[in-house]
């Protein structure tokens, strides 16, 4: 059965010195979806490039250092899309797109409204084309699996200190109505959530460098597997890995049947 990984990895070099590679090589998953590459091509080694059966496609940011997405297979797709037509943000280097036979992966790294309140409205400007570009995803009547750093927890359970976010970037009304949107009117299907309507803290998958977050696990739920429901229908197990740290958010695993 299919399984899809997940990885925000806060900058592939540096992941790679925390083992990354070797831990994909352990999980032997049939796609890895990854995000924030902080890369350039020429950054980019024949590790990076193609790790040990698999074959690598990426979008780089324009700006060296920054953000950059990547969706790494076993076989070579049969088409592949950089970008997603819009020029602010196809130079940021957000969106990847493989097609497997009748499956689409797709590895997004969504905007964060953090840093300053010019990147917050980056970030609405961002919703409101990508939007659309989810409808005719749907529309396509493909399968499809989009993985990746969503930038923002949908609910009060998915982030430990909810109260005092509902101001913050990646917990704003605004960002949540946006995710209800793509589930309850595009119908596409947030994976995780299908197989555990209820887990709260198990669920995180991005904490904080700041404070104590991991050691108190004070985290947030920001990286989904986003889907078609024909495809959600079929996942069997999800799992967020922990073990080891890569970066400050932690893989999502994903098991679909055929």
């Amino acid at each position: 059965m299919p399984k899809i990984i997940s990885a925000n990895l806060n900058g592939i070099r540096s992941a790679a010195k925390k083992g990354f590679f070797e831990w994909i090589a352990k999980e032997s998953a049939d796609f890895i979806c990854v995000q924030e590459l902080k890369a350039q091509e020429p950054d980019m080694t024949t590790q990076f490039l193609t790790p040990d059966g698999y074959i690598g496609h990426f979008h780089y940011a324009e700006k060296k250092g920054y953000s950059g997405v990547g969706v790494y297979s076993k076989r070579q797709p049969n088409a592949v899309r950089i970008g997603f037509g819009d020029a602010e943000f196809d130079a940021e280097g957000r969106y990847v797109e493989c097609d497997f036979g009748d499956l689409t992966v797709i590895s997004l790294y969504c905007p964060s409204g953090s840093s300053s309140e010019e990147r917050q409205a980056a970030k609405f400007r961002f919703m409101e084309v990508f939007l659309p570009h989810l409808q005719a995803l749907k529309d396509s009547g493909r399968e499809i699996v989009i993985c990746g750093d969503w930038n923002i927890a949908h609910k009060e359970i998915d982030l430990k200190n909810w109260k005092s976010n509902q101001k913050n970037s990646g917990f704003l009304p605004e960002e949540r109505a946006w995710l209800t949107r793509i589930f309850d009117q595009l119908g596409l299907v947030d994976v995780y959530r299908r197989l555990h309507p209820d887990t709260t803290g198990e669920a995180y998958t991005w904490w904080s460098n700041r404070g104590q977050a991991w050691a108190n696990n004070v985290g947030w739920r920001i990286d989904y597997h986003i889907a078609t429901a024909g495809i959600a229908a079929k996942a069997k197990s999800a799992s967020i890995y922990k073990d080891e740290r890569f970066s400050d958010h932690s893989p999502l695993i994903i098991s679909y049947s055929e």
